[in-house]
């Protein structure tokens, strides 16, 4: 399912050496988001029996990998490495998985990047589609799009309306920004 390179296994055995924890050691890791160069992940040294039950819980070359399950099927065949850079490197996923397997997701995300975000990045806004629920289209403001207060209007008069008439199955938005975040929230 992942490959870990050398490098990458050596990073993470000295991160845990560092751990206060007497427990087993496991690396999380979750898908969440996408973007222009490709998926988001948050990784974590977690304690074994801190990993949700749900997880796709799996062993690569003697370190134990707890991967999200709404992850997993976005994991196969991708490798974990370590860069080193100049401001000291950091963990890369090289993933050959495409960002969207479903139909719907593709075709909101399309309307998204060649739409919506035409639309408000002239307010230094951005928008990125979280997924598809139900029907609902699940998105995240970011930029001077997260804590606006016109945000609501944003989504009901303009984002929503382009993505329902393009996409068919779509029967609404959801905003999941958190909006009281950011270093200018207005909203």
């Amino acid at each position: 399912m992942l490959t870990i390179t050398d490098l990458a296994k050596e990073k993470l055995a000295g991160f845990a050496s560092q751990a206060e924890e007497s427990d087993t050691l496991v690396l999380r890791v979750a898908i969440t988001g996408r973007g222009a160069n490709g998926f988001q992940y948050d990784l974590q040294l977690i304690s074994q029996k801190d990993a949700p039950e749900d997880d796709v819980v799996c062993e690569v070359d003697g370190v134990v990998v707890s991967i999200a399950a709404k992850s997993a099927v976005h994991m196969d065949g991708a490798t974990l490495d370590f860069k080193e850079s100049l401001m000291g490197g950091g963990f890369h996923f090289d993933n050959p998985n495409p960002l969207w397997a479903d139909p719907t997701e593709q075709a909101v995300a399309e309307v998204i990047e060649s739409k919506v975000n035409p639309a408000v990045a002239s307010h230094g806004g951005t928008v990125s589609l979280v997924g598809v629920d139900d029907g609902q289209a699940v998105i995240s403001f970011g930029g001077g799009c997260q804590g606006c207060g016109m945000a609501d209007v944003t989504l009901k008069q303009g984002i929503e309306v382009m993505i329902m008439d393009e996409v068919e199955g779509i029967t609404g938005v959801v905003d999941i920004t958190d909006h009281a975040a950011g270093t200018n929230p207005f909203y």
